[in-house]
C-alpha cells in the first residue's frame, strides 16, 4: 500500500524520499516519527502481503529511498539523514 504524506517546508532540497515499512514494525515506526519529526516529505510503502516487496525488503525494514538509492536500513540516524537530504 502507497501513501503520500506532505510535510511542512523545510530548508532540504527537493528529494524523492519513499519509507518502506510492514504491519508490526517497531524500526519502522521510529524512522517514520523521525522524518515527520525533521519536516521530510515522503511516501510510504507497507509491503505486507505484496510477495515481491517482501522478498526485496523484509529482512532490511525499515528501508529508506532516497532519489531512488537505498539510503538507510534498519536506523536512521538524525545527522546523517539531514546530511544526505541536503547534499
Amino acid at each position: 500500500m502507497r501513501q503520500s504524506r506532505t510535510a511542512c517546508e523545510t530548508g532540504f532540497g527537493v528529494k524523492s524520499v519513499v519509507l518502506y515499512t510492514a504491519k508490526g514494525c517497531h524500526l519502522c515506526e521510529q524512522a517514520r516519527a523521525l522524518l515527520d519529526d525533521e519536516g521530510v516529505a515522503y511516501e510510504q510503502v507497507d509491503i505486507t502481503g505484496d510477495p515481491a516487496l517482501e522478498a526485496e525488503y523484509r529482512e532490511w525494514l525499515p528501508v529508506v529511498d532516497i532519489d531512488g538509492e537505498r539510503a538507510f536500513v534498519y536506523r536512521i540516524p538524525r545527522e546523517t539523514l539531514r546530511r544526505r537530504l541536503n547534499s
